[in-house]
């Protein structure tokens, strides 16, 4: 792609609303445009990172069995009074229609699966089953903040997993846990495993993965002895207060949350009478876990921990493109070497966002490409002849190659 053709400019100045980091860098940096509190306009840059994302949580779900479906993110009004949650969730957007039927918009997609799953579920042989989906989801949150970390209409994945037995349940709990590990550790965040409660979706326990950071919305209390919690579990516990787990102090860290695994246990199946027989002809209760990933919100957290003062540092799984390719100088020689090193990159498949701008300041290209932050920057110019140099984001140190050895 040729950054003279690119929608969406960067900008020197930071917005008076920008509270967070992830926000002011990903505006400043053209990667999304804030339409109001909680909900942003993802331009291209912005959606090639999410679909990164994306294709990484899609990868780590197939590999554990996950089948990828699509569901309506407009729900019943019915389905979520069988949960008991139309009038008890506090985020839950509603609206009416011109029949003035009402409907939810879903914030999560239990009272849809669960329905769902009735339909194709009756015995044994049709479980387990896992099925998950990357859509959007809307959640009328009080106070949307901190940019992509707390909106109101934002990307997820959700998988929903269905189990004849509670130790069925827990094995593949075990299995998620590690894919999720795996999701996080490609896009580069150390994620800390936290025991947390089931919140409004059960009263089941569940897990939280959290990755450590100053400007973290969370609090979590960790201890030698591997207890890690969430502050809502232990809401009388300080810092250096004793665990308790061993009565050790423990340490009180700022967090983010980057994804959450829940134990539902029959809560959904008795509300929608979602039973299978058994080998032994009898009626059972499935067994339900729910698995969720933000991933607008994982967009958000990797700009929060992998910056510096010049912009964005992309991990290389997220980046955008491959190469960042800047031409300096207004040099006819420069230009003609530069496509021809875009052109032999883009048949080798390696995507390439080259600046070939040439109204703007070889300063403010430099700029530009440390705000955008893609993993590996291309710099051809007059002093380097025929070579190009080479500088990962993440490094100060640069090589010099010719374009045979790229």
């Amino acid at each position: 792609m040729r950054q003279s053709q690119l929608f969406g400019k960067t900008s020197k100045t930071k917005e008076a609303a920008a509270a967070s980091i992830n926000h002011e860098l990903l505006v400043r940096a053209g990667f999304v445009d804030q339409l109001m509190a909680g909900v942003y306009s993802y331009l291209p840059l912005g959606w090639r990172v999410l679909d990164r994302i994306s294709d990484i949580v899609r990868e780590e779900m197939d590999a554990v069995g996950g089948l990828e479906v699509s569901l309506p993110a407009l729900h019943p009004k019915e389905n979520w009074e069988k949960t008991g949650r139309w009038g008890s969730l506090d985020i839950l957007f509603k609206t009416k229609s011109q029949t003035k039927t009402e409907y939810a918009l879903g914030p999560t997609h239990e009272e849809v699966i669960v329905p769902l799953a009735k339909k194709h579920i009756a015995s044994y042989r049709d479980l387990p089953g896992y099925w998950y989906q990357i859509q959007v989801k809307f959640r009328d949150e009080l106070r949307a903040k901190a940019g992509l970390l707390r909106g109101r209409e934002f990307l997820m994945k959700d998988l929903y997993s269905f189990h004849t037995s509670a130790q069925d349940l827990k094995e593949y709990y075990e299995q998620m846990k590690d894919a999720y590990l795996k999701v996080f550790k490609r896009c580069k965040l150390d994620a800390i495993v936290t025991e947390a409660s089931g919140g409004s979706f059960t009263k089941e326990y569940s897990h939280e993965f959290q990755v450590e950071t100053k400007n973290g919305e969370d609090l979590i209390f960790r201890c030698s002895c591997g207890m890690v919690r969430n502050k809502e579990i232990v809401p009388d516990l300080k810092d250096g207060g004793a665990c308790p787990e061993c009565g050790k102090a423990v340490e009180a860290v700022k967090s983010i949350e980057v994804g959450n695994i829940f134990d539902l246990g029959k809560k959904f199946s008795k509300d929608f009478n979602l039973k299978f027989t058994d080998e032994d002809g009898k009626e059972k209760e499935v067994i339900i876990g729910c698995y969720g990933i933000g991933i607008s919100r994982l967009m958000g957290s990797i700009v929060e921990i992998h910056n510096d003062k010049q912009g964005i540092i992309w991990p290389k799984e997220v980046s955008p493109f491959k190469y960042h390719l800047v031409s300096l100088g207004d040099d006819e020689k420069v230009y003609k070497q530069s496509e021809r090193v875009y052109n032999d990159l883009v048949k080798k498949d390696k995507e390439v966002l080259w600046d070939d701008r040439r109204e703007e300041s070889n300063a403010e290209k430099l700029a530009d490409a440390d705000l955008i932050g893609i993993s590996t920057r291309l710099v051809i110019s007059p002093k380097l002849g025929d070579k190009i140099e080479v500088k990962e984001r993440d490094s100060k140190n640069s090589k010099l190659v010719s374009a045979k050895e790229l």
